[in-house]
């Protein structure tokens, strides 16, 4: 396959990172298709949509017309063998459960064309624990987009052994159309680079809280203060998903069955509370109180 005879993207999931995907791709120029079994995710995702571009062409960003046009190639869909049967290209951003996508990856295999190329964006899990659900692991591989898609300028894209050189060039160049910076990652290695950096500094920030050293919020401002990082590393969790980060831990340790990977028991308390966060209203902070910024 060339890069020019891939001409429809479809994502599959419409949370909060698949319908940023999805428009990325439809303001590259491909047609795209957000495919999710929940028919309500699919209308919040159009609705979210919808407001973040009307802020873009208010901000310049883009134009009217260019709006106007990806919303044109953009469409939501519930029906997974719709959705796959018209993709060159599937980009999965479902819940980061490896037997869950392990399962969608084996119906993709059948109901998708030989020659499409199906990318997971799972945020640790190396693509050979998924592809081997399928009979093209040579078109299976990891497109790692970071939270939020429409914002941050960076994907990992990451080969197994099996993984073809083709296939990852073809992954290269379609984050380049969709105006993405695309790193290529020739080696596999669970939560790959920019999540091992950051999960080793939320490790230690949790041993930090958990012994008493400093509170969560004083934690933040010395990492925000004396680290210049934009925000502290329990403000990120509240951003990305306290259950999603939980979710890696647990994939990390069933893979290595080594306790220092296990998820902390703070965290597991919150996701057992379903404080996850910003989604939820509260996480780490209260995201309900006034003069807590959203």
């Amino acid at each position: 396959m060339k890069v020019e005879e891939i001409k429809t993207i479809t994502v599959l999931g419409a949370g909060s990172m698949g319908h940023q995907i999805g428009m990325l791709c439809a303001l590259g120029g491909y047609e795209t298709m957000i495919q999710d079994i929940n028919e309500a995710a699919l209308k919040d995702a159009g609705e979210k949509l919808e407001g973040i571009m009307s802020k873009w062409v208010k901000k310049g960003k883009i134009t009217e017309d260019q709006k106007t046009e990806a919303f044109g190639r953009l469409q939501f869909s519930t029906n997974l063998e719709e959705a796959a049967v018209r993709a060159d290209f599937i980009i999965e951003a479902i819940v980061e459960k490896l037997d869950v996508k392990r399962e969608v990856f084996e119906k993709l295999d059948q109901l998708a064309d030989p020659n499409t190329i199906l990318a997971t964006n799972s945020s640790t899990i190396v693509n050979s624990l998924i592809a081997s659900a399928t009979n093209r692991k040579e078109k299976v591989v990891n497109m790692h987009f970071f939270f939020p898609p429409l914002v941050m300028d960076c994907v990992e894209v990451v080969m197994s052994e099996a993984t073809s050189e083709e296939t990852a060039q073809l992954t290269m160049a379609v984050c380049e159309r969709i105006n993405r910076t695309g790193v290529l990652l020739k080696k596999e290695i669970s939560g790959f680079v920019a999540n091992r950096i950051l999960g080793a500094l939320q490790k230690e920030a949790m041993y930090l809280y958990e012994e008493g050293i400093a509170d969560f919020e004083d934690i933040d401002l010395i990492c925000r203060k004396a680290l210049n990082h934009p925000i502290g590393p329990f403000e990120l969790m509240d951003l990305s998903g306290i259950d999603v980060g939980y979710y890696v831990m647990q994939q990390r340790y069933n893979e290595t069955r080594n306790p220092e990977d296990k998820p902390s028991k703070a965290i597991e308390d919150k996701v057992k509370a379903g404080t996850l966060g910003r989604k939820t209203g509260k996480g780490w902070y209260d995201y309900t109180k006034e003069g807590v910024k959203n």
